[in-house]
């Protein structure tokens, strides 16, 4: 697969998706213990529609989380319902190899795409949703400095049992400034 340096971390780095990935994806999508913590769960993915969805995401903010040491796929981070006049927008991300979880390269995919979201985008205020029994997820989405905003109770029904949404959302001013190189224009000795 061919794979760009769009957004660089230390372990991660998101490049545009690539449709011939549409296999792994169609793979992971269709594994309950990765689907679990996505809307998608009840969802047959075939190849073929992964390619027809991965087509029409290319041209959307959403992008390929690669693994730095490896450039090995490990999962996709987007923004949703960019709002041009509200400067809102919605992120969504996930880490489909299971191999990579618990390595923080969700957190650094999310502080690269909430840089570029505030940064090149200029939106304000970044919102995520997450299933309550998400606890790394949840842990993770803090650690960037995300904070509970609400829960819509009861709205997702999962292994027998309703369970709760929970809303997060991130200010651009408590992200503070760009951690992306690339955009400083401060020069290298700025703090």
């Amino acid at each position: 697969m061919a794979y760009f340096r769009k957004l660089e971390g230390k372990k991660v780095y998101l490049s545009p998706i690539d449709i011939a990935d549409a296999p792994r994806y169609a793979e992971w999508l269709n594994d309950l213990e990765v689907t679990k913590y996505l809307t998608l769960a009840s969802a047959s993915i075939t190849v073929e529609k992964e390619h027809q969805v991965l087509a029409h995401l290319g041209t959307e903010h959403t992008y390929a989380i690669v693994d730095a040491a490896t450039d090995e796929l490990a999962g996709n981070i987007g923004l949703m319902d960019l709002d041009n006049l509200h400067r809102t927008a919605e992120v969504g991300l996930f880490i489909g190899d299971k191999a990579k979880w618990d390595r923080g390269f969700g957190t650094e995919a999310l502080i690269l795409m909430a840089d570029y979201a505030f940064h090149v985008l200029g939106v304000g205020n970044l919102m995520l949703r997450a299933f309550d029994y998400n606890k790394r997820g949840i842990a993770s989405y803090r650690k960037v400095g995300f904070k509970e905003i609400g829960r819509r109770r009861k709205a997702r029904f999962w292994n027998g049992e309703y369970r709760d949404v929970v809303f997060m959302d991130l200010l651009a001013e408590d992200f503070g400034p760009t951690r992306l190189p690339a955009l400083d224009v401060r020069g290298p000795d700025w703090v």
